[in-house]
């Protein structure tokens, strides 16, 4: 096992499956099936997932709503997609617990460094909910922060495509995939992985990351074998 402690990012629209948006049951259950797998490993696991499936802020900032208002949409966006893995990971019997940056008593608990450390030290999966809990961050930057301040070992960014290329792939068929990138080589050739505040808060902090296809049965577990998956992003 390579990595002790992982923080896994989902994108909200991972979650819609074949659907054009909302939460496809099936994909869903698929990632639980493929967390419970490596937490059956010993690997301890939190995740961050975005809210594009339901609602995304600068979207709806950009048709004239406000964008602190906007944001923080988004981030409740963020926590029915939480609750809907959490729900997910119940019913494939894995522990875990939601926190969230916004106080939501009834659904979860708020985010608290030390006891989210000490869930995941007990072995179970921590979901982190509403981004940051502040407007003009993304969830990006909510993984980034979260990872350090949970002390992971590596931010697994799990996406459509299966790694980082040039250029889109799903738009160019002639696109080049990168096996390992460094951080200063990301930056030099413009290369969109995340948001600015995220990549350089994570580069600040010498935190690698890995992007792949989380719809690949088994890639998951790959990873935390320390098989070459994806691209991997570091010093």
């Amino acid at each position: 096992m390579k990595y002790k402690r992982i923080l896994l990012k989902l994108s909200g629209e991972a979650l819609m499956g074949i659907q054009n948006h909302g939460i496809d049951p099936v994909r869903l259950d698929d990632y639980a099936k493929e967390i419970k797998e490596i937490q059956q490993t010993g690997t301890e696991i939190a995740i961050v997932i975005g809210g594009g499936n339901i609602f995304r802020g600068v979207s709806g900032a950009s048709k004239g709503m406000d964008r602190v208002q906007a944001d923080y949409m988004g981030m409740l966006a963020t926590v029915i997609n939480c609750l809907a893995l959490q729900s997910a990971l119940e019913n494939n019997d894995v522990p875990n617990r939601l926190q969230t940056a916004i106080k939501i008593e009834a659904i979860a608990e708020p985010f608290i460094k030390r006891r989210a450390t000490r869930h995941l030290e007990k072995g179970r999966v921590v979901i982190f909910g509403s981004g940051t809990g502040n407007p003009y961050f993304t969830t990006d930057s909510a993984a980034v922060l979260r990872a350090i301040e949970i002390n992971a070992n590596v931010i697994l960014k799990g996406t459509r495509v299966d790694g980082i290329y040039n250029v889109d792939p799903e738009k160019d068929k002639e696109a080049v995939k990168f096996d390992t990138l460094s951080f200063d080589e990301v930056l030099k050739k413009g290369l969109k992985i995340m948001d600015t505040t995220a990549f350089t808060l994570s580069q600040e902090n010498n935190l690698p990351i890995i992007v792949f296809d989380m719809n690949i049965k088994g890639n998951l577990s790959r990873i935390i074998k320390g098989e070459n998956i994806g691209t991997r992003v570091d010093l």
